[in-house]
């Protein structure tokens, strides 16, 4: 009896896929799987695990026997869910493998940035020195600051964890509010979202892209942020508008950002590229060889539950 088909996109670890290849008959190629050759041959897979390319609606026509698709990450904007839904396709995602590693890059984005990393490396790098006695210099201590976390789901619940470590008080504005006993479990503060954005010392994003958050972080909710906050991003590039955050960090409306994602990536402008108040890294939230494995396992449990069992683990388009 022949097994069934599933095809992997992108460039995953293959240690990530070896229960994936036991169950199923899984063709992994980046060499020849560009958009052309996926859109050609689509139409023989039944399970198709997708990194480095959109679902949208041409490639979702193009699976005419697809029966799940699921994300190589927590992220799921990329594909089209509701299309994918009346076309009787389950959409699944991976919450579990990328909690701990882009909670990591987040704190690192906020030490780099309240450290003022980026400044103090290109200064040595350039055989340079600078006297940090000069109050211009200094950055900002952590302990006692307060982090606003915009989004208390997986992600920032971790990162709400590892600021606690460091002496931070935590609070934090999400569409949804945490049980009581969660609240009190993870020591944070429910506030609205004007009082986050005014009171917080350091604000870290964990929302998804939707209708209402994109550019949720503009022009005005910067001049509503003290002129010594920060903001980092670790999320979805369109939760914030690009121009306005450079316009910000420009005329010091705040004193900097971290930036592992971007409106407008891989094209960043370089306005921002220019700030010495902004450290950024490519995307990489997730860029350990232990979490990009974990994830790939993690997507491949999504399909060999449903196409096997018949149970949908981690769907997103109900």
């Amino acid at each position: 009896m022949s097994k069934i088909k599933v095809l992997v996109t992108g460039i995953i670890p293959e240690a990530g896929l070896s229960e994936l290849r036991q169950n199923f008959d899984v063709t992994y190629d980046p060499k020849i799987e560009t958009r052309q050759w996926v859109l050609e041959h689509l139409s023989e897979y039944e399970g198709l695990l997708l990194m480095g390319m959109k679902g949208d609606r041409e490639l979702i026509d193009a699976g005419t026997n697809l029966k799940i698709i699921t994300a190589n990450g927590v992220g799921f904007d990329h594909i089209d869910i509701e299309y994918a839904k009346s076309k009787g396709i389950v959409v699944a995602n991976c919450p579990q493998g990328v909690r701990v590693p882009t909670a990591e890059m987040t704190f690192t984005l906020l030490l780099a940035a309240v450290r003022h990393i980026h400044f103090y490396d290109k200064v040595v790098r350039s055989g340079q020195w600078i006297d940090v006695s000069k109050q211009q210099y200094m950055g900002m201590s952590l302990q006692d600051k307060i982090l606003g976390v915009y989004g208390m789901g997986r992600i920032g619940s971790q990162v709400a964890q590892f600021a606690q470590a460091f002496g931070m008080k935590v609070i934090y504005n999400d569409a949804r509010r945490l049980d009581a006993d969660l609240e009190q479990q993870l020591a944070v503060k429910y506030v609205d979202f004007d009082t986050l954005v005014k009171t917080a010392d350091v604000i870290t994003l964990h929302a998804p892209a939707l209708l209402s958050t994109t550019g949720i972080f503009n022009a005005d909710v910067f001049k509503k942020m003290k002129n010594t906050a920060y903001i980092i991003n670790a999320a979805r590039g369109v939760l914030i508008k690009q121009d306005d955050l450079i316009t910000a960090l420009q005329q010091g409306q705040i004193a900097g950002a971290g930036l592992d994602v971007f409106e407008t990536e891989p094209n960043i402008p370089q306005a921002l590229r220019e700030l010495d108040n902004v450290v950024m890294t490519p995307h990489a939230g997730t860029g350990t060889l232990e979490a990009r494995t974990a994830i790939a396992a993690e997507a491949s449990q999504n399909l060999i539950s449903y196409l096997c069992d018949n149970q949908a683990r981690n769907q997103v388009n109900k």
